[in-house]
């Protein structure tokens, strides 16, 4: 299964859910589909927020695809798949609505990535946040500079030199991934409601014209996630990192 991606637009909101029977997981199609929706949502004239979430109790994302980094064999192979990570954290960046992220579980690898791309983040206190890529062979090359610019370097070096611990989500909270954190699925929808019905009732060009803001001096990751993409796409065709996802996999 591929996995789906809806979205349901209500008043002046759009919700874009995301769904993988693998933890919420991203194959090369999903994060296709995914960046498209934010292009187009992007372009209407019908929202001024968006949301993101994903569907489930469970995991909010697993991150990339064990299955399609396993079937990886050539370096174009590897690049093309782990660009479309890097596509969607483009495709947010420049999308002039306001992202507002959805995390009741936890978070792994890419989708640290995903959350570190919205403009501002729920969390349950369930939400715990990982980087494992060190473990398997390869490091979030691609979603580092998305992830530093909301934590700084610092946190982000602990993370990633820690790929195998789990940082709670008080410590998202702390280090500024996370806005809000609740104890409860519930609690966190009431509030993100009462928020994003707020936001959305402001002037949309100064929402659009605070996310150029938030942005500035990010003008060069069209390149720079690219070429961060090359080179996880190396490292994935190495006997260790295969080796590592087999051993992931049984898990």
């Amino acid at each position: 299964m591929e996995g789906t991606i809806n979205t349901e637009i209500k008043n002046n909101i759009a919700t874009i859910s995301f769904f993988h029977p693998a933890g919420n997981s991203f194959p090369s199609s999903l994060l296709k589909k995914l960046s498209d929706e934010f292009k187009s949502l992007g372009n209407s004239n019908k929202i001024s927020i968006i949301i993101l979430k994903s569907e489930g109790t469970g995991a909010f994302c697993a991150g990339a695809s064990f299955d399609e980094l396993l079937a990886v064999s050539n370096l174009t192979e590897g690049s093309l798949f782990f660009s479309g990570f890097a596509n969607v954290i483009n495709a947010m960046r420049k999308c002039p609505k306001l992202i507002i992220g959805r995390a009741h579980g936890k978070a792994v690898g890419g989708g640290v990535g995903l959350l570190a791309a919205c403009d501002y983040v729920f969390g349950t206190h369930s939400a715990d946040i990982k980087l494992s890529e060190l473990a398997i062979g390869i490091g979030p090359f691609v979603i580092e500079p998305a992830v530093t610019r909301k934590i700084g370097k610092t946190a982000m070096s602990e993370m990633t030199l820690e790929p195998t611990a789990w940082k709670q989500a008080t410590w998202a909270l702390e280090k500024g991934l996370f806005a809000k954190i609740y104890p409860t699925i519930d609690e966190l929808d009431l509030n993100l409601n009462t928020y994003t019905k707020t936001l959305s009732s402001y002037n949309p060009e100064a929402l659009s014209e605070m996310k150029k803001v938030l942005w500035e001096k990010t003008e060069n990751w069209d390149t720079l996630l690219l070429e961060r993409a090359a080179i996880s796409g190396k490292l994935v065709l190495s006997d260790f990192t295969k080796k590592a996802l087999l051993q992931f996999k049984k898990q």
